[in-house]
């Protein structure tokens, strides 16, 4: 009992995957087809990737809801530099530069005039869907200029039978597992929000560790917006709308816990992977779509619940 209370929620998590994917294998032909496969894995690589950048922020003990909003201006002004006849690295930087922006904002806020993490992403939130409407002037971009099939390519293709989007969220994932586990800075982070004050007088420059989480969260959002749009063909600004939540409850089913001091990467994919399934199995199973929030939100009292039980039973071991 005390080994399997000790093992990280994203295995339990994983489990999960696994036996639902049985269980909806079993009850749902389509479900195993090899379209709803790519399907399912393509789709939780866009919230996979930003859930990664929002687990930094809560393992440091704050919280990003500004990461929709984010992904629709990157989007945004991604497809207009490209409409306008710029190469795609020209308009991918352009978009990455727009959400680098947005998290230096969230961040210098957070961490140098103390605001509070919710009410500075949530003032986020608003201005940067504001921004999108009045830049796009409510118009669907579908046209990216001359480098539109190396965008369709990037966003849509695929590399032996899969998404190019989840081999970049494969490759993003082992980079994030690495540096939660090697980083110096990845300590602080877990450090600053297991116990702000205590690092403070340890010396580790705090304000500084709050603004790169916010920063990457914003950054991977906007990586995110331009996968994307390569796989939709085109973009709107309503990209990305309502994605706060899943990534939310992506990172903290996956072992986030918004007290701060913990988080992994391979919880945060775990976690998007199970978001996308319940989402993919409630409308194989002709639930009605308007009830995946209330799926979601409930998954994410139930993570936390369980974390809960097995805090509570660690500390009965001692």
């Amino acid at each position: 009992m005390k080994s399997l209370r000790r093992a990280p929620q994203s295995l339990w998590v994983t489990l999960t995957v696994a036996a639902l994917a049985g269980v909806m294998s079993l009850v749902s032909e389509p479900f195993a087809s090899a379209d709803n496969i790519f399907n399912i894995s393509r789709n939780f690589a866009f919230i996979g990737l930003i859930a990664l950048g929002q687990t930094a922020v809560i393992a440091n003990g704050g919280i990003d809801l500004s990461v929709g909003s984010v992904m629709g201006l990157a989007g945004i002004v991604t497809g207009l530099v490209l409409a306008s006849g710029q190469p795609l690295v020209v308009a991918a930087a352009a978009g990455l530069g727009c959400a680098l922006l947005c998290g230096l904002i969230n961040g210098a806020l957070v961490a140098y005039l103390r605001l509070s993490p919710f009410v500075v992403t949530l003032g986020m939130l608003s201005i940067a869907r504001s921004l999108a409407l009045v830049i796009s002037n409510n118009r669907m971009i579908h046209d990216f200029g001359p480098d539109e099939e190396l965008l369709l390519s990037l966003g849509g293709g695929r590399f032996l039978g899969v998404a190019n989007p989840v081999w970049l969220l494969v490759v993003a994932a082992l980079c994030a597992a690495g540096w939660f586990r090697y980083s110096r800075l990845a300590r602080h982070v877990l450090a600053v929000g297991g116990n702000e004050d205590s690092t403070r007088l340890a010396g580790v420059p705090v304000a500084r560790v709050k603004l790169t989480v916010y920063v990457l969260s914003s950054l991977l959002a906007g990586v995110s917006a331009i996968l994307m749009i390569g796989w939709l063909g085109a973009v709107t600004n309503a990209l990305g709308q309502n994605y706060e939540l899943r990534v939310i409850a992506s990172a903290v089913i996956g072992g986030a816990n918004l007290m701060g001091g913990e988080g992994g990467a391979f919880g945060a994919v775990a976690g998007a992977a199970l978001i996308e399934l319940i989402r993919n199995s409630l409308l194989l199973l002709g639930v009605d779509p308007y009830w995946q929030g209330a799926f979601i939100g409930g998954s994410i009292i139930a993570a936390m619940l369980v974390e809960r039980i097995r805090r509570t039973g660690r500390a009965g071991d001692h």
